[in-house]
């Protein structure tokens, strides 16, 4: 009898064997299961390959890129030399000469030019801008994405906004960018920016909705009056003036700017129907309105701790004989409504007395300590409180 040990290989040769006549007689038992299905559903078709391509931001592109221009700049300085010396040492030459200066007493005329973007919301040829694009330009240049150059010419402009819009000169026809709702966003829907930062075409960045009602104060940022959405989406310097896209291609947000430094990648937009609406004072009157009635507004914190932020702002400063003054509110009163529509907080209440207008008195509901009760206040015009 021969020892089963003298042939190690005998039960792994075993084994193979029925792992071969396992797997052959699965695949057999296969065939008929795949011929149940048609050869359409087992092969991939070559359009689904196109498709899955193609992606969601393609189509917004796709939809609103023809509208976005480039904004090309031309502004004149004049500057003089060395204005710190008294101009009587400019002329003399012993005094030039002495200390090795090369200096013209006349004026210089220097020329900057500059890149910003824009979008066409009018197929009139209306383009909406940033303010600081456009501002003090003595010329101006509209590029569109079709190739076309035009002259455009600023029709109006709002520097407390930071919003202008510019008329293109030319018959058309103009490609017309469409524009969505802002009130209807919220955090974390899908932002799209287009632009032509340092001057590359129709660049795209992708991101989302990081905020909503970003206050400028917030960063730092004074004699503006503005409450931004808040991105991650890249805005560069040249985007400023192009559009915050939503995924369906609409126009949400006018790419205001980036924070730079600590916390960089931070883009804000201002929200279209914000922008909407001064564009059309813009174009109607040559100006845009701003009512106030000269109060400082924050949000309303909770005694209670754990409680959060309560419905409402808080008044935090009163201008001195303005119409909240002269209206009888005071520091520390908590607007809680106005025009009996509940306020959620500070936003809300610029919002409301924007829409309302000057001239006509404006019903405030006021909670002072445990009282509530309603005060009527006429917003004037932001100049006139200067």
């Amino acid at each position: 009898m021969k020892d089963s040990n003298k042939n190690p290989f005998r039960f792994k040769n075993a084994f193979n064997l029925f792992q071969k006549s396992f797997l052959v007689s699965g695949a057999l038992l296969c065939i008929p299961f795949f011929e149940c299905f048609p050869p359409s559903t087992l092969e991939a078709s070559p359009l689904q390959g196109i498709l899955s391509r193609k992606s969601f931001v393609s189509e917004a592109v796709t939809r609103t890129g023809p509208a976005v221009v480039t904004l090309e700049t031309q502004r004149t300085y004049t500057t003089r030399g060395n204005p710190g010396l008294p101009p009587g040492l400019l002329f003399d030459p012993s005094f030039r000469r002495f200390f090795g200066l090369q200096i013209s007493p006349s004026p210089r005329r220097r020329v900057e030019r500059s890149h910003g973007s824009g979008v066409i919301f009018d197929s009139e040829g209306l383009v909406l801008t940033n303010a600081h694009v456009v501002e003090k330009t003595d010329r101006l240049t509209v590029g569109l994405s079709d190739g076309r150059r035009v002259q455009g010419r600023v029709v109006g402009l709002d520097a407390l906004t930071d919003l202008a819009v510019i008329r293109l000169n030319g018959p058309g026809p103009w490609p017309k960018a469409p524009l969505g709702d802002s009130d209807k966003l919220l955090v974390g829907d899908w932002a799209i920016a287009v632009g032509n930062p340092f001057g590359l075409e129709n660049t795209v960045t992708l991101g989302i909705i990081s905020n909503l009602n970003r206050n400028v104060s917030q960063l730092g940022i004074s004699g503006k009056r503005l409450d931004l959405i808040q991105t991650d989406a890249a805005i560069n310097p040249g985007n400023s003036g192009g559009p915050l896209l939503n995924s369906e291609g609409e126009v949400i947000g006018i790419n205001t700017l980036v924070r730079s430094g600590p916390g960089a990648g931070l883009g804000f937009a201002i929200p279209i129907n914000r922008a909407r609406t001064i564009a059309k004072q813009l174009v109607d009157k040559g100006r845009a309105s701003h009512p106030m009635v000269g109060i400082g507004l924050g949000p309303v914190s909770s005694k209670q701790p754990g409680k959060g932020l309560l419905p409402g702002a808080e008044i935090t400063y009163v201008v001195p004989r303005g119409p909240a003054d002269n209206g009888g509110m005071r520091v520390g009163d908590v607007i809680v409504s106005i025009a009996r529509e509940q306020m959620k907080g500070p936003a809300d209440v610029v919002a409301a007395i924007n829409s309302h207008g000057v001239g006509t008195p404006l019903s405030f509901g006021i909670k002072r300590n445990r009282r509530q009760f309603e005060l009527l206040i006429t917003p004037v015009e932001m100049s006139s409180m200067r």
